[in-house]
């Protein structure tokens, strides 16, 4: 391996206003090399990539590209230098073509100013059939998953010549096989000498693609070492600062009376006679592979999504389908997958958002008391233990995690008997994570009735009372936690027979 970094962050510090968003950033990154960074929300990761893509410029520190000190006024310079950066959620224009994203901007054109589109779908498709995808040049972007939108943006960069890839949380919105196919062109990738960063929350994508992890904490470098000589154990310590001996703290709780009863749901072509119970004390997951109809399921309990037949019931009594507002006012809540898109209005602030469910009783002599919707953030902030400045700021300032809090806190200030909580940890960190297993811990205590559903087999094992697996819209198996191991949960969402489970137990 060329031992010459091909691009270098040597001490760098970004502080805004009085708040120091980075205070020793150092990296290095190397040809043929796939670099992990780690930490949690709030490390610097974040900002640390906006100072290696020409976003930010330190305001002291030095970044060197090839040995020799560069400063980047802005993204384009960095571009121009090699610098490529894939985001979590790809920004392509969808209304145009692949070949058109892709060359955005500087179409081949002939003497007439004319764009040469036949050369230029040429061009694309040729690049896209060396990633090994079966994706055209003349296809819309319109209609593409988040992972074929991720190519497109891959093979954007290697059409401008980049050789250091950033790639922030690229998995978070990918199936398994999609995971795989991304891991295929990185490693591809590497074979080129191109140096990639990769900034991840799965800490098992870590040890099956990168060669060297580099963790923030606060703002700083805490860790850099070769990722074979690191453990799971060591990843998470240095990240939050502390041993997770008790990652997973479920309280053994003696379940009381049936919550959430659902009785044959049916909705045509997505799932089919649906039925199981929650009790007061109990956390129950709904597993299965992505397509198998959980996050449906949950949608149409909640009254999103319309039904063809079936019955729910909170606490006894039957809920009316099709009517959130009803099922709210039965006392069911649901925390959605998509934070961002369906759990939050990004431009509102902190407060409004954490009250948004309750504004009704916040109401004084016709207008919304800022004072009540303060005193209420401020409550479920301290009780999530919610790292926010000020509660007036914009909810999508904040991290992952902590928006995650706020989306909780919002559904939970409805005092609900019946939490659906969807993926409650995608796209958050390890100490985030920690913190979200704790309140749930804290609710069934309380006596709530939890309906997690969650694609993370650990955190299944580790935090269900019982596991419902799904397999193609209907529930393949019904596991008790004495009895829920990796292999029987997955065999029954590749849909395995009653046998083969009892084989696998």
């Amino acid at each position: 391996m060329n031992m010459t970094p091909r691009l270098e962050l040597r001490h760098a510090s970004k502080s805004f206003g009085r708040v120091r968003a980075l205070g020793d950033g150092s990296l290095q990154l190397f040809p043929g090399e796939v670099h992990a960074l780690l930490g949690e929300n709030g490390a610097g990761k974040s900002t640390l990539v906006k100072l290696l893509a020409g976003v930010y410029q330190p305001d002291s520190g030095e970044l060197l590209v090839e040995g020799v000190a560069r400063r980047f006024a802005n993204p384009a310079e960095a571009r121009d230098a090699g610098i490529a950066v894939i985001y979590q959620e790809p920004t392509l224009f969808a209304d145009l073509s692949i070949a058109e994203n892709i060359y955005m901007g500087r179409q081949p054109r002939d003497r007439f100013g004319r764009i040469r589109y036949d050369e230029m779908h040429r061009e694309v498709d040729a690049l896209l059939a060396s990633l090994g995808v079966n994706l055209r040049a003349q296809r819309l972007v319109r209609g593409l998953s988040i992972a074929d939108q991720q190519v497109v943006e891959i093979a954007k960069a290697l059409s401008l010549d980049a050789n250091v890839l950033i790639m922030d949380e690229p998995t978070a919105a990918l199936s398994l096989p999609e995971v795989e196919r991304l891991f295929a062109i990185v490693r591809a990738l590497r074979e080129r000498d191109v140096a990639i960063l990769f900034i991840t929350h799965r800490l098992d994508e870590v040890f099956a693609l990168t060669q060297r992890t580099t963790i923030m904490r606060d703002g700083m470098k805490v860790y850099d070492a070769l990722t074979a000589d690191m453990t799971i154990d060591a990843i998470v310590s240095r990240m939050v600062g502390r041993d997770l001996d008790t990652f997973y703290p479920k309280a053994e709780v003696t379940p009381g009376d049936v919550r959430l009863s659902v009785r044959n749901l049916t909705r045509e072509g997505v799932f089919k006679n649906i039925s199981f119970d929650v009790r007061a004390g109990e956390i129950v997951a709904l597993a299965g592979l992505v397509g198998a109809g959980r996050s449906e399921v949950a949608r149409a309990i909640f009254g999103i999504d319309p039904v063809d037949g079936g019955e729910v019931k909170i606490a006894g009594k039957k809920l009316a389908l099709g009517h959130p507002a009803a099922a709210v006012r039965a006392g069911l809540a649901l925390v959605p997958e998509d934070r961002r898109a369906q759990g939050l209005a990004l431009e509102l602030s902190i407060a409004r958002n954490a009250s948004l469910t309750v504004l009704g009783r916040l109401v004084r002599h016709g207008l919304i008391s800022s004072r009540s919707e303060a005193t209420l953030a401020a409550d479920w902030g301290r009780r999530l233990r919610l790292k926010a400045g000020d509660l007036d700021a914009p909810v999508g300032t904040l991290s992952g995690g902590n928006q995650q809090k706020v989306v909780l806190g919002k559904w939970l200030a409805t005092n609900p008997k019946v939490l659906i909580i969807d993926e409650p940890t995608r796209g958050i960190d390890v100490g985030a994570k920690a913190e979200v297993y704790r309140t749930l811990a804290e609710l069934v205590k309380e006596g709530m009735a939890v309906l997690m559903i969650s694609s993370e087999l650990p955190e299944v094992l580790g935090m269900a009372d019982r596991v419902l697996v799904m397999h193609e819209g209907r529930i393949s198996a019904d596991i008790a936690r004495a009895d829920a191991n990796e292999e029987r949960v997955m065999s029954a969402a590749l849909g395995a027979s009653p046998q083969a489970l009892g084989r696998a137990a």
